[in-house]
């Protein structure tokens, strides 16, 4: 009888010498981040490489007022201190924030924000669709208005790429071991 293979997780060594970089999605004042949201994305940002997107309303770009009667605010800013932030019109994030992602040569990026049953995901695909290893971090991550908790958009993550971490705390206790 052949017994079945046994996945193994990779060793803590391998996790701390990653190349990892940080992608935010969103956290912006229209979609009304919680304060600790802020500060779990405030405690990696220092850890690794980071960019962040923020999403802007131009109805010339996408209608989302006519779609949705909807729009985010045309000049939110990013809440949190990324070392790079993108401004997009929609939901996925523009060639140019998947590019410099590239341009980093990470082993994955690591995505959390807001919307993850739309943004998120969105992000999530265009990293994908480029070979760049998105990986989501749960707790990190909330969703739209239709599953604030963001479990909907977690579910489609696993569902689609695979990769969630739950607790962005292990990423701290790998990366300081």
């Amino acid at each position: 009888m052949v017994s079945p293979k046994i996945d193994r997780l990779p060793s803590l060594a391998y996790f701390q010498a990653m190349r990892q970089a940080l992608l935010i999605i969103d956290v912006q004042a229209s979609f009304a981040p919680p304060p600790d949201l802020i500060a779990g994305i405030e405690k990696l940002l220092p850890l690794m490489p980071s960019a962040a997107t923020v999403e802007r309303h131009d109805e010339a770009v996408v209608p989302f007022r006519a779609q949705l009667n909807w729009a985010p605010g045309p000049s939110d800013e990013c809440l949190v201190a990324a070392d790079k932030v993108f401004i997009k019109h929609g939901y996925a994030p523009t060639p140019e924030t998947v590019a410099y992602l590239g341009a980093l040569k990470t082993d994955r990026i690591l995505v959390c924000g807001i919307q993850a049953d739309t943004c998120v995901l969105a992000a999530g695909f265009a990293l994908f669709d480029a070979g760049l290893h998105p990986t989501l971090i749960a707790d990190l991550t909330i969703g739209s208005s239709l599953d604030r908790s963001g479990a909907l958009g977690v579910s489609l993550w696993r569902h689609h790429f695979g990769k969630v971490i739950d607790r962005y705390e292990d990423v701290l206790a790998a990366l300081s071991a």
